[in-house]
């Protein structure tokens, strides 16, 4: 059995594109490590408040834009056929996705993962608490009162510029990275220091850790894993479609091959067209899902 203080610390944020491209991977990671490690999330605030407006805001909206699209050939993760403008701010989102841990794990999930589809499915960013808020509707679950009561209190609001100011402490091992990847995660000069780049796994025991930064195939977090808790099963498994859309509400395309094995698409999976490919909801979530009520769904 692996040290009961076995934790992994990633470091997010629910607007980032590479975060949403690594999400095949880290949901598999996730599920082989479920009752073996603690994962806490650091909501690093991408799109921080006090950046200067863009002079050209449909611009820069352009420009972002293309960006995605070009971090999308590399992830293949969905990408909203249209941007309606780049995120004002980060932090509404996180505040929500932290409240939203208060009411267990399941919950958190799925809100966290609403959040991340409001730019890059529906391309509408939830940069406002009303945006923010709209985007956790139907979360089975899910307290809504309760989340808007919580994501706009102090303790909330302390959790996360807690998180802030520790993505600006990172280890000094981010700090220059070097791999083949497109996005090898060294760590973003700020004004005052460095910060994480997104995503980044801070996987440790109370003894020592291990950094894996950026975009990084599944058999690096297991190679860290291995050198930290020798022995530790964290080959993850995939199970029959329609237990995976069950358990999991939303998948792209490649989250598919990392979650699930078997003739796709279960039946009644509703399929969602983006930009460059489907999503795929369980009947139930497309029923409460933003995307649905947007007509751009089908049932197959």
């Amino acid at each position: 059995m692996p040290p009961p203080e076995l934790e992994v610390v990633e470091y997010t944020d629910p607007l980032c594109p590479w975060a949403w491209g690594s999400e095949p991977v880290f949901r598999r990671l996730r599920a082989a490590l479920d009752g073996r490690a603690r994962w806490r999330r650091v909501f690093c605030i991408l799109f921080d408040e006090d950046e200067d407006p863009a002079p050209d805001p449909a611009a820069e909206t352009a420009w972002y834009a293309r960006y995605v699209e070009d971090i999308t050939a590399h992830t293949r993760a969905p990408r909203a056929e249209a941007l309606a403008r780049v995120a004002a701010s980060s932090w509404p989102a996180s505040l929500v996705a932290k409240a939203a841990e208060r009411q267990g794990v399941d919950v958190a999930e799925r809100v966290l993962r609403r959040l991340r589809e409001s730019v890059f499915v529906l391309g509408e960013p939830a940069d406002t608490f009303e945006l923010a808020l709209a985007s956790a509707a139907g979360v089975p679950g899910l307290d809504a009162a309760r989340l808007s009561v919580d994501a706009a209190g102090a303790e909330v609001l302390g959790q996360v510029r807690a998180d802030h100011a520790e993505a600006r402490r990172p280890v000094p091992e981010v700090r220059s990275v070097r791999g083949g990847s497109p996005h090898p995660g060294a760590a973003k000069e700020t004004a005052d220091g460095y910060r994480y780049a997104l995503p980044t796994l801070l996987i440790r025991t109370p003894a020592q850790y291990r950094a894996v930064p950026g975009r990084r195939p599944y058999g690096d977090y297991v190679a860290a894993l291995a050198e930290l808790t020798p022995g530790l099963p964290v080959a993850g498994e995939t199970i029959p479609p329609a237990r995976a859309l069950e358990r999991h509400r939303s998948l792209t395309e490649p989250e598919r091959p990392m979650l699930a094995e078997g003739p796709w698409p279960p039946a009644r999976a509703v399929r969602v067209d983006t930009g460059n490919g489907p999503l795929w909801l369980h009947p139930d979530e497309a029923a409460v899902h933003p995307a649905v009520r947007r007509g751009t769904s089908s049932t197959d």
